[in-house]
Protein backbone atom coordinates (compact mmCIF):
# COMPACT_ATOMS: atom_id res chain seq x y z
CA UNK A 1 0.00 0.00 0.00
CA UNK A 2 1.54 3.12 -0.83
CA UNK A 3 2.55 6.22 1.53
CA UNK A 4 0.58 8.72 -0.41
CA UNK A 5 -2.76 6.12 -0.41
CA UNK A 6 -2.14 5.45 3.35
CA UNK A 7 -2.24 9.44 4.01
CA UNK A 8 -5.28 9.94 2.11
CA UNK A 9 -7.18 7.00 3.76
CA UNK A 10 -6.56 8.36 7.17
CA UNK A 11 -7.50 12.09 6.28
CA UNK A 12 -10.32 11.04 4.75
CA UNK A 13 -11.65 8.80 7.68
CA UNK A 14 -14.28 11.39 8.66
CA UNK A 15 -15.38 11.43 5.02
CA UNK A 16 -18.89 11.67 3.76
CA UNK A 17 -19.89 12.00 7.83
CA UNK A 18 -19.29 15.87 7.75
CA UNK A 19 -22.13 18.26 6.87
CA UNK A 20 -22.04 19.37 3.44
CA UNK A 21 -20.13 22.85 2.63
CA UNK A 22 -18.17 22.43 5.83
CA UNK A 23 -14.33 21.99 4.13
CA UNK A 24 -12.10 23.71 6.93
CA UNK A 25 -9.84 26.15 5.45
CA UNK A 26 -6.44 26.98 6.73
CA UNK A 27 -6.32 28.92 10.55
CA UNK A 28 -10.23 27.88 11.46
CA UNK A 29 -11.70 26.37 14.11
CA UNK A 30 -11.55 22.35 13.38
CA UNK A 31 -15.16 20.80 13.22
CA UNK A 32 -17.15 19.97 16.25
CA UNK A 33 -16.67 16.39 16.21
CA UNK A 34 -20.84 14.82 17.22
CA UNK A 35 -20.94 11.12 17.61
CA UNK A 36 -23.73 9.11 18.99
CA UNK A 37 -24.71 5.42 20.01
CA UNK A 38 -26.22 2.67 18.01
CA UNK A 39 -29.27 3.50 18.41
CA UNK A 40 -32.46 5.54 16.82
CA UNK A 41 -32.89 7.78 19.50
CA UNK A 42 -29.22 8.45 19.58
CA UNK A 43 -28.57 9.33 16.08
CA UNK A 44 -31.48 11.71 16.25
CA UNK A 45 -30.31 13.81 18.79
CA UNK A 46 -26.75 13.77 17.44
CA UNK A 47 -28.51 15.01 14.40
CA UNK A 48 -30.36 17.78 15.98
CA UNK A 49 -26.79 18.74 17.62
CA UNK A 50 -25.32 18.63 14.43
CA UNK A 51 -27.65 21.07 12.59
CA UNK A 52 -28.05 23.09 15.52
CA UNK A 53 -24.27 23.80 15.31
CA UNK A 54 -24.19 24.45 11.65
CA UNK A 55 -27.28 26.53 12.09
CA UNK A 56 -24.66 28.53 14.30
CA UNK A 57 -22.17 28.87 11.96
CA UNK A 58 -19.96 26.39 13.71
CA UNK A 59 -18.59 23.58 11.30
CA UNK A 60 -19.68 19.97 12.28
CA UNK A 61 -18.01 16.35 11.51
CA UNK A 62 -20.37 13.81 12.12
CA UNK A 63 -19.49 10.10 13.64
CA UNK A 64 -22.99 8.44 13.97
CA UNK A 65 -23.23 4.53 15.24
CA UNK A 66 -20.40 4.53 17.40
CA UNK A 67 -20.66 1.34 20.10
CA UNK A 68 -21.85 1.61 23.60
CA UNK A 69 -21.55 3.41 26.16
CA UNK A 70 -17.69 2.16 27.08
CA UNK A 71 -16.52 3.13 23.58
CA UNK A 72 -18.51 5.88 22.90
CA UNK A 73 -17.56 7.67 26.16
CA UNK A 74 -14.14 6.26 25.96
CA UNK A 75 -13.50 8.16 22.72
CA UNK A 76 -14.81 11.74 24.26
CA UNK A 77 -12.39 11.23 27.17
CA UNK A 78 -9.47 10.47 24.69
CA UNK A 79 -10.71 13.75 22.93
CA UNK A 80 -11.56 11.91 19.34
CA UNK A 81 -15.26 13.03 19.76
CA UNK A 82 -16.52 16.88 21.55
CA UNK A 83 -19.74 15.86 21.93
CA UNK A 84 -22.54 12.88 21.85
CA UNK A 85 -25.65 12.10 23.65
CA UNK A 86 -26.27 10.51 26.97
CA UNK A 87 -28.63 9.90 30.18
CA UNK A 88 -27.93 10.52 33.79
CA UNK A 89 -28.84 7.20 35.18
CA UNK A 90 -26.35 5.45 32.70
CA UNK A 91 -23.35 8.01 33.77
CA UNK A 92 -24.10 6.90 37.31
CA UNK A 93 -24.23 3.15 37.07
CA UNK A 94 -22.33 2.84 33.73
CA UNK A 95 -19.41 4.93 33.96
CA UNK A 96 -19.30 5.75 37.62
CA UNK A 97 -20.38 2.64 39.09
CA UNK A 98 -22.58 4.25 41.82
CA UNK A 99 -26.32 3.69 42.78
CA UNK A 100 -27.91 6.95 41.39
CA UNK A 101 -30.51 8.81 43.67
CA UNK A 102 -34.06 8.74 43.07
CA UNK A 103 -34.75 12.63 42.27
CA UNK A 104 -33.80 13.68 39.08
CA UNK A 105 -32.23 16.70 39.93
CA UNK A 106 -29.50 14.89 42.15
CA UNK A 107 -28.42 12.70 40.02
CA UNK A 108 -27.78 15.54 37.59
CA UNK A 109 -25.81 17.25 40.12
CA UNK A 110 -23.84 14.08 40.83
CA UNK A 111 -23.16 13.22 37.74
CA UNK A 112 -22.31 16.67 36.55
CA UNK A 113 -19.98 17.01 39.47
CA UNK A 114 -17.78 13.64 39.25
CA UNK A 115 -17.46 14.07 35.16
CA UNK A 116 -16.07 17.67 35.73
CA UNK A 117 -13.69 16.98 39.11
CA UNK A 118 -12.53 13.62 37.02
CA UNK A 119 -12.29 14.09 33.59
CA UNK A 120 -13.06 17.67 32.41
CA UNK A 121 -16.55 16.48 30.79
CA UNK A 122 -19.09 18.53 30.73
CA UNK A 123 -23.00 17.64 31.26
CA UNK A 124 -25.02 20.44 29.75
CA UNK A 125 -28.48 21.19 30.82
CA UNK A 126 -31.15 18.24 30.18
CA UNK A 127 -32.91 18.12 27.21
CA UNK A 128 -36.07 17.58 29.03
CA UNK A 129 -37.16 14.64 29.41
CA UNK A 130 -36.21 11.06 30.49
CA UNK A 131 -35.55 7.80 29.04
CA UNK A 132 -36.36 5.14 31.53
CA UNK A 133 -36.45 1.31 30.74
CA UNK A 134 -39.53 -0.03 29.88
CA UNK A 135 -39.97 -3.75 30.42
CA UNK A 136 -42.67 -4.42 28.21
CA UNK A 137 -44.83 -7.19 27.13
CA UNK A 138 -47.69 -8.25 24.84
CA UNK A 139 -50.45 -6.76 25.08
CA UNK A 140 -52.37 -10.43 25.17
CA UNK A 141 -50.24 -12.05 27.61
CA UNK A 142 -50.52 -8.85 29.94
CA UNK A 143 -53.93 -9.55 29.78
CA UNK A 144 -53.61 -12.97 30.11
CA UNK A 145 -50.91 -13.29 33.22
CA UNK A 146 -52.40 -10.29 34.77
CA UNK A 147 -49.82 -8.16 34.42
CA UNK A 148 -49.47 -4.25 35.34
CA UNK A 149 -46.34 -4.37 36.98
CA UNK A 150 -42.64 -5.41 37.76
CA UNK A 151 -44.11 -7.30 40.34
CA UNK A 152 -46.79 -9.43 38.69
CA UNK A 153 -43.96 -9.89 36.49
CA UNK A 154 -42.19 -11.61 39.15
CA UNK A 155 -44.89 -13.74 40.19
CA UNK A 156 -45.01 -15.40 36.80
CA UNK A 157 -41.47 -14.50 35.30
CA UNK A 158 -40.22 -17.84 35.82
CA UNK A 159 -42.38 -18.85 33.02
CA UNK A 160 -41.38 -15.99 30.15
CA UNK A 161 -38.73 -16.00 27.85
CA UNK A 162 -37.14 -12.91 28.02
CA UNK A 163 -35.43 -11.03 24.94
CA UNK A 164 -32.79 -8.33 26.18
CA UNK A 165 -30.42 -5.79 25.09
CA UNK A 166 -26.46 -7.67 26.16
CA UNK A 167 -25.79 -4.79 28.11
CA UNK A 168 -28.87 -4.79 30.09
CA UNK A 169 -27.83 -8.29 31.24
CA UNK A 170 -25.03 -7.85 32.95
CA UNK A 171 -25.98 -4.10 34.08
CA UNK A 172 -26.60 -2.98 37.83
CA UNK A 173 -29.82 -1.29 36.74
CA UNK A 174 -30.41 -4.23 34.18
CA UNK A 175 -31.81 -7.86 34.40
CA UNK A 176 -29.19 -8.35 37.87
CA UNK A 177 -30.79 -5.27 39.85
CA UNK A 178 -34.89 -6.73 39.13
CA UNK A 179 -33.98 -9.86 40.30
CA UNK A 180 -32.38 -8.23 43.82
CA UNK A 181 -35.08 -5.80 43.53
CA UNK A 182 -38.28 -7.70 42.22
CA UNK A 183 -37.25 -11.84 42.88
CA UNK A 184 -37.63 -11.63 38.82
CA UNK A 185 -36.06 -14.45 37.75
CA UNK A 186 -37.09 -15.04 33.90
CA UNK A 187 -36.93 -19.01 32.40
CA UNK A 188 -34.75 -18.28 29.68
CA UNK A 189 -32.84 -15.32 28.83
CA UNK A 190 -31.76 -14.65 25.55
CA UNK A 191 -29.60 -11.63 24.11
CA UNK A 192 -30.63 -9.78 21.53
CA UNK A 193 -30.25 -6.41 19.69
CA UNK A 194 -32.69 -3.75 20.41
CA UNK A 195 -34.50 -3.23 17.10
CA UNK A 196 -34.83 -7.70 16.82
CA UNK A 197 -36.40 -7.70 20.09
CA UNK A 198 -39.52 -5.73 19.17
CA UNK A 199 -39.56 -8.37 15.74
CA UNK A 200 -38.98 -11.54 18.65
CA UNK A 201 -41.80 -10.45 20.97
CA UNK A 202 -44.17 -9.67 18.15
CA UNK A 203 -43.53 -13.02 16.55
CA UNK A 204 -43.53 -14.88 20.26
CA UNK A 205 -40.06 -16.11 19.96
CA UNK A 206 -40.29 -13.91 23.25
CA UNK A 207 -42.55 -13.09 25.64
CA UNK A 208 -40.49 -9.71 27.51
CA UNK A 209 -38.42 -7.22 26.69
CA UNK A 210 -36.42 -4.56 28.22
CA UNK A 211 -37.41 -0.98 25.75
CA UNK A 212 -36.64 2.47 26.65
CA UNK A 213 -39.89 4.61 28.04
CA UNK A 214 -39.40 6.96 24.27
CA UNK A 215 -39.30 3.95 21.90
CA UNK A 216 -42.03 5.00 19.36
CA UNK A 217 -42.11 0.84 18.49
CA UNK A 218 -43.77 0.72 22.11
CA UNK A 219 -46.99 2.24 20.31
CA UNK A 220 -46.02 0.11 16.86
CA UNK A 221 -46.17 -2.96 18.38
CA UNK A 222 -49.18 -2.15 20.91
CA UNK A 223 -46.98 -2.98 23.47
CA UNK A 224 -47.64 -3.12 27.43
CA UNK A 225 -45.31 -1.06 29.79
CA UNK A 226 -45.11 -3.03 33.34
CA UNK A 227 -45.19 -0.40 35.82
CA UNK A 228 -42.00 0.39 38.20
CA UNK A 229 -44.23 -0.15 41.39
CA UNK A 230 -41.10 -0.26 43.58
CA UNK A 231 -39.47 2.68 41.43
CA UNK A 232 -35.89 0.83 40.76
CA UNK A 233 -35.06 2.57 37.82
CA UNK A 234 -33.06 5.49 38.30
CA UNK A 235 -33.63 8.48 36.38
CA UNK A 236 -32.51 8.63 32.99
CA UNK A 237 -32.15 12.38 32.06
CA UNK A 238 -30.78 13.25 28.23
CA UNK A 239 -28.47 15.97 28.40
CA UNK A 240 -24.86 16.50 25.56
CA UNK A 241 -22.40 15.30 27.23
CA UNK A 242 -19.29 17.52 26.38
CA UNK A 243 -15.56 17.22 26.03
CA UNK A 244 -13.07 18.94 27.78
CA UNK A 245 -11.76 20.14 24.56
CA UNK A 246 -14.72 21.81 23.72
CA UNK A 247 -15.96 22.92 26.76
CA UNK A 248 -12.54 24.82 27.03
CA UNK A 249 -11.84 25.26 23.39
CA UNK A 250 -15.34 26.23 21.94
CA UNK A 251 -17.68 28.45 24.35
CA UNK A 252 -19.91 29.10 21.02
CA UNK A 253 -20.42 25.38 20.63
CA UNK A 254 -21.35 24.89 24.33
CA UNK A 255 -23.46 28.01 23.94
CA UNK A 256 -25.28 26.71 21.01
CA UNK A 257 -25.88 23.06 22.20
CA UNK A 258 -27.12 24.45 25.79
CA UNK A 259 -30.53 26.44 23.47
CA UNK A 260 -31.57 22.73 23.08
CA UNK A 261 -31.93 22.15 27.28
CA UNK A 262 -35.25 21.59 28.33
CA UNK A 263 -37.25 21.92 25.12
CA UNK A 264 -37.67 17.90 24.52
CA UNK A 265 -40.59 16.60 26.40
CA UNK A 266 -41.02 12.58 26.22
CA UNK A 267 -44.25 12.95 24.39
CA UNK A 268 -42.47 14.89 21.33
CA UNK A 269 -39.37 12.51 21.56
CA UNK A 270 -41.54 9.32 21.66
CA UNK A 271 -43.34 11.07 18.46
CA UNK A 272 -40.01 11.63 16.93
CA UNK A 273 -38.47 8.34 17.48
CA UNK A 274 -42.10 6.42 15.86
CA UNK A 275 -41.20 8.65 12.66
CA UNK A 276 -37.69 7.58 12.30
CA UNK A 277 -37.85 3.96 13.55
CA UNK A 278 -41.74 2.97 12.71
CA UNK A 279 -42.56 5.11 9.74
CA UNK A 280 -39.20 5.12 8.23
CA UNK A 281 -38.72 8.76 7.97
CA UNK A 282 -34.93 9.95 7.27
CA UNK A 283 -33.00 11.21 10.46
CA UNK A 284 -31.66 14.43 8.67
CA UNK A 285 -35.07 15.28 7.71
CA UNK A 286 -36.97 14.44 11.63
CA UNK A 287 -34.04 16.20 13.08
CA UNK A 288 -34.26 19.81 11.40
CA UNK A 289 -38.66 19.90 11.53
CA UNK A 290 -37.62 18.89 15.24
CA UNK A 291 -35.44 22.24 15.75
CA UNK A 292 -37.60 24.55 13.76
CA UNK A 293 -40.87 23.43 15.85
CA UNK A 294 -39.02 24.11 19.08
CA UNK A 295 -37.82 27.69 17.49
CA UNK A 296 -34.13 27.26 16.73
CA UNK A 297 -34.01 27.04 13.16
CA UNK A 298 -36.17 28.34 10.29
CA UNK A 299 -35.88 27.53 6.84
CA UNK A 300 -36.73 24.55 4.56
CA UNK A 301 -36.74 21.11 5.46
CA UNK A 302 -33.50 19.57 5.12
CA UNK A 303 -32.41 17.49 2.34
CA UNK A 304 -31.47 13.75 3.26
CA UNK A 305 -27.61 13.53 3.73
CA UNK A 306 -27.32 10.50 1.74
CA UNK A 307 -25.05 8.52 4.89
CA UNK A 308 -26.04 5.76 6.48
CA UNK A 309 -28.10 7.29 9.19
CA UNK A 310 -30.60 8.07 6.36
CA UNK A 311 -34.32 6.41 6.70
CA UNK A 312 -35.68 6.84 3.42
CA UNK A 313 -37.75 3.07 2.38
CA UNK A 314 -38.19 2.61 -1.20
CA UNK A 315 -41.07 0.05 -2.22
CA UNK A 316 -38.63 -2.60 -2.46
CA UNK A 317 -34.91 -3.94 -1.98
CA UNK A 318 -33.90 -3.22 -5.58
CA UNK A 319 -35.05 0.27 -6.25
CA UNK A 320 -33.77 1.38 -2.56
CA UNK A 321 -29.96 -0.33 -3.68
CA UNK A 322 -30.18 1.29 -6.94
CA UNK A 323 -30.89 4.64 -5.01
CA UNK A 324 -28.06 3.90 -2.20
CA UNK A 325 -25.85 2.75 -5.20
CA UNK A 326 -22.81 5.73 -5.00
CA UNK A 327 -22.63 5.77 -1.35
CA UNK A 328 -22.74 1.90 -1.61
CA UNK A 329 -19.45 2.89 -3.45
CA UNK A 330 -18.05 4.96 -1.66
CA UNK A 331 -18.40 2.59 1.28
CA UNK A 332 -16.63 -0.30 -0.67
CA UNK A 333 -13.79 1.50 -1.30
CA UNK A 334 -13.42 2.49 2.07
CA UNK A 335 -14.11 -0.85 3.35
CA UNK A 336 -12.19 -2.67 0.78
CA UNK A 337 -8.93 0.00 2.03
CA UNK A 338 -8.96 -1.23 5.16
CA UNK A 339 -8.40 -4.78 4.57
CA UNK A 340 -6.20 -4.09 2.39
CA UNK A 341 -3.85 -2.05 4.68
CA UNK A 342 -3.99 -4.33 7.52
CA UNK A 343 -3.46 -7.35 5.31
CA UNK A 344 -0.86 -5.94 3.56
CA UNK A 345 0.85 -5.61 7.47
CA UNK A 346 -0.33 -8.53 8.42
CA UNK A 347 1.91 -10.30 5.71
CA UNK A 348 4.74 -8.10 6.13
CA UNK A 349 4.94 -9.19 9.23
CA UNK A 350 3.42 -12.66 9.69
CA UNK A 351 5.27 -14.53 7.04
CA UNK A 352 9.08 -13.55 8.22
CA UNK A 353 7.97 -14.56 11.67
CA UNK A 354 6.61 -17.90 10.55
CA UNK A 355 10.18 -18.24 8.20
CA UNK A 356 11.73 -17.68 11.90
CA UNK A 357 10.08 -19.76 13.96
CA UNK A 358 10.55 -23.03 11.42
CA UNK A 359 14.13 -22.44 12.03
CA UNK A 360 13.71 -21.97 16.07
CA UNK A 361 10.54 -25.21 16.34
CA UNK A 362 11.82 -25.91 19.91
CA UNK A 363 9.58 -22.32 20.89
CA UNK A 364 7.46 -21.63 17.61
CA UNK A 365 4.52 -23.71 19.00
CA UNK A 366 4.24 -21.45 22.05
CA UNK A 367 4.57 -18.72 20.05
CA UNK A 368 2.22 -19.09 17.45
CA UNK A 369 -0.27 -20.12 20.35
CA UNK A 370 0.22 -16.83 22.17
CA UNK A 371 -0.55 -15.56 18.45
CA UNK A 372 -3.66 -17.61 18.34
CA UNK A 373 -4.87 -16.30 21.77
CA UNK A 374 -5.58 -12.85 19.96
CA UNK A 375 -8.22 -15.09 17.64
CA UNK A 376 -9.86 -15.37 20.77
CA UNK A 377 -10.32 -11.43 21.58
CA UNK A 378 -14.19 -10.71 20.96
CA UNK A 379 -13.68 -8.04 17.72
CA UNK A 380 -15.11 -5.05 19.70
CA UNK A 381 -13.53 -5.67 22.73
CA UNK A 382 -10.36 -5.32 21.03
CA UNK A 383 -11.35 -2.08 18.98
CA UNK A 384 -12.80 -1.00 22.39
CA UNK A 385 -9.44 -1.14 23.95
CA UNK A 386 -8.16 0.26 21.06
CA UNK A 387 -9.73 3.60 21.49
CA UNK A 388 -7.54 4.96 24.50
CA UNK A 389 -4.28 4.40 22.93
CA UNK A 390 -4.49 5.16 19.46
CA UNK A 391 -8.46 7.05 19.35
CA UNK A 392 -11.19 6.34 16.75
CA UNK A 393 -11.20 6.13 12.89
CA UNK A 394 -9.01 4.43 10.46
CA UNK A 395 -5.69 3.68 12.21
CA UNK A 396 -7.02 1.70 15.16
CA UNK A 397 -9.62 -0.44 12.86
CA UNK A 398 -6.27 -0.95 10.63
CA UNK A 399 -3.97 -2.29 13.86
CA UNK A 400 -7.14 -4.13 15.16
CA UNK A 401 -7.68 -6.07 11.81
CA UNK A 402 -3.94 -6.56 11.13
CA UNK A 403 -3.52 -8.28 14.63
CA UNK A 404 -6.30 -10.89 13.91
CA UNK A 405 -4.47 -11.65 10.30
CA UNK A 406 -1.32 -12.81 12.18
CA UNK A 407 -2.64 -16.37 13.31
CA UNK A 408 -3.80 -17.66 10.09
CA UNK A 409 -0.52 -16.40 8.26
CA UNK A 410 1.71 -17.37 10.71
CA UNK A 411 0.45 -20.75 11.47
CA UNK A 412 0.12 -21.47 7.50
CA UNK A 413 3.69 -20.14 6.66
CA UNK A 414 5.26 -22.40 9.55
CA UNK A 415 3.26 -25.74 8.75
CA UNK A 416 3.97 -24.93 5.15
CA UNK A 417 7.45 -24.48 5.49
CA UNK A 418 8.16 -27.19 7.62
CA UNK A 419 6.31 -29.98 6.12
CA UNK A 420 7.16 -29.26 2.57
CA UNK A 421 7.96 -32.30 0.31
CA UNK A 422 10.55 -33.91 2.27
CA UNK A 423 11.92 -35.86 -0.65
CA UNK A 424 12.64 -32.80 -2.90
CA UNK A 425 14.33 -31.38 0.17
CA UNK A 426 16.55 -34.30 0.38
CA UNK A 427 17.00 -34.39 -3.32
CA UNK A 428 18.25 -30.35 -2.94
CA UNK A 429 20.55 -31.17 0.37
CA UNK A 430 22.05 -34.05 -1.38
CA UNK A 431 23.11 -31.58 -4.37
CA UNK A 432 24.83 -29.85 -2.07
CA UNK A 433 22.28 -26.46 -1.43
CA UNK A 434 22.89 -24.35 1.37
CA UNK A 435 20.55 -24.13 3.75
CA UNK A 436 19.55 -20.40 2.50
CA UNK A 437 19.23 -22.09 -0.53
CA UNK A 438 16.69 -24.75 0.53
CA UNK A 439 14.91 -21.95 2.20
CA UNK A 440 14.23 -19.80 -0.78
CA UNK A 441 14.44 -22.15 -3.87
CA UNK A 442 12.62 -25.17 -2.50
CA UNK A 443 11.01 -25.16 0.87
CA UNK A 444 9.23 -21.74 0.43
CA UNK A 445 8.04 -22.28 -3.10
CA UNK A 446 6.89 -25.68 -2.46
CA UNK A 447 5.01 -23.92 1.02
CA UNK A 448 3.98 -21.02 -1.20
CA UNK A 449 0.30 -22.68 -2.02
CA UNK A 450 -0.26 -23.00 1.72
CA UNK A 451 1.07 -19.52 3.20
CA UNK A 452 -1.57 -18.38 0.35
CA UNK A 453 -4.30 -20.10 2.18
CA UNK A 454 -3.59 -18.85 4.84
CA UNK A 455 -3.81 -15.36 3.15
CA UNK A 456 -7.07 -15.97 1.93
CA UNK A 457 -8.40 -16.63 5.04
CA UNK A 458 -6.70 -13.93 6.93
CA UNK A 459 -8.42 -11.51 3.55
CA UNK A 460 -12.11 -13.06 4.04
CA UNK A 461 -11.63 -12.66 8.04
CA UNK A 462 -10.91 -9.31 7.40
CA UNK A 463 -13.69 -8.33 5.31
CA UNK A 464 -16.22 -9.77 7.71
CA UNK A 465 -14.77 -8.37 10.76
CA UNK A 466 -14.01 -4.66 9.38
CA UNK A 467 -17.51 -4.26 9.35
CA UNK A 468 -17.45 -3.68 13.19
CA UNK A 469 -15.06 -0.76 12.37
CA UNK A 470 -18.20 1.42 12.26
CA UNK A 471 -18.53 1.04 16.43
CA UNK A 472 -15.38 3.10 16.15
CA UNK A 473 -16.24 5.53 13.24
CA UNK A 474 -13.99 4.09 10.58
CA UNK A 475 -16.36 3.65 8.07
CA UNK A 476 -16.98 0.81 5.80
CA UNK A 477 -19.86 -1.57 4.84
CA UNK A 478 -20.71 -1.70 8.29
CA UNK A 479 -21.92 1.67 8.33
CA UNK A 480 -25.31 1.08 7.16
CA UNK A 481 -25.29 -2.52 8.52
CA UNK A 482 -25.23 -0.82 12.24
CA UNK A 483 -27.61 1.32 11.19
CA UNK A 484 -30.09 -0.33 10.18
CA UNK A 485 -30.16 -2.59 12.92
CA UNK A 486 -30.80 0.95 14.90
CA UNK A 487 -33.36 2.19 12.77
CA UNK A 488 -35.44 -1.37 11.86
CA UNK A 489 -34.41 -0.89 8.18
CA UNK A 490 -33.55 -4.52 6.67
CA UNK A 491 -32.72 -2.78 3.41
CA UNK A 492 -30.32 -0.46 5.07
CA UNK A 493 -28.69 -3.52 6.89
CA UNK A 494 -28.40 -5.42 2.99
CA UNK A 495 -27.40 -2.61 1.74
CA UNK A 496 -23.91 -2.92 3.95
CA UNK A 497 -24.32 -6.90 4.26
CA UNK A 498 -24.86 -7.88 0.30
CA UNK A 499 -21.84 -5.90 -0.82
CA UNK A 500 -19.38 -6.97 2.15
CA UNK A 501 -20.41 -10.54 1.16
CA UNK A 502 -19.32 -9.85 -2.21
CA UNK A 503 -16.22 -8.26 -1.59
CA UNK A 504 -15.35 -11.12 0.57
CA UNK A 505 -16.13 -13.37 -2.55
CA UNK A 506 -13.99 -10.71 -4.86
CA UNK A 507 -11.01 -10.95 -2.30
CA UNK A 508 -10.87 -14.86 -1.74
CA UNK A 509 -11.01 -15.26 -5.90
CA UNK A 510 -8.09 -12.57 -6.34
CA UNK A 511 -5.78 -14.18 -3.83
CA UNK A 512 -6.95 -17.69 -4.94
CA UNK A 513 -5.35 -16.22 -8.61
CA UNK A 514 -2.23 -15.04 -6.99
CA UNK A 515 -1.93 -18.63 -5.36
CA UNK A 516 -2.37 -20.46 -8.50
CA UNK A 517 0.13 -17.85 -9.73
CA UNK A 518 2.67 -18.79 -7.31
CA UNK A 519 2.36 -22.28 -7.21
CA UNK A 520 5.16 -24.46 -8.78
CA UNK A 521 4.70 -26.55 -11.69
CA UNK A 522 3.88 -29.99 -10.18
CA UNK A 523 2.54 -28.92 -7.03
CA UNK A 524 -1.48 -28.87 -6.85
CA UNK A 525 -2.88 -26.17 -5.60
CA UNK A 526 -5.22 -25.59 -2.65
CA UNK A 527 -8.98 -25.15 -4.13
CA UNK A 528 -10.25 -22.09 -5.79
Amino acid sequence: MSAPLLAWLLMSSGAGASGPGRAQSPGSPRPVVVASKPFGESYLLAEMFAQLLEARGIAVDRRPGLGATEIAFGALRAGRIDVYPEYTGTGLLAILGETPPSEPGQAFRRVSDAFRSRWGVRWLPPLGFQNSYAISVRRRTADSLGLATLSDLARVSGRLVGGFSPDFIGRADGLEGLRSAYGIEVGEVRALLQAVKYQALDAGEVDVIDGYGTDGRIARYDLVVLRDDRSFFPPYEAAALAGRRLVEERPDAVAALTELSGLLDQERMRALNERIEVEGADVSIVAREALTSVGLVSGPAATPRGDPADTSRPASLIPYLWEKRRETARLTLRHLLLVALSLGAGILVAVPLGLGLERARGRAEAVIRVIGLLQTVPSIALLAFMIPLIGIGVLPAVVALFLYSLYPIVRNTFTGVRDADPVAVSAARALGMSDAQLLTQVRLPLAGPIIMAGIRTAGVIGVGTATLAAFIGAGGLGDPIVAGLALSDTRMILSGAIPAALLALVVDLALGAIERGVTPRGVAPGPA
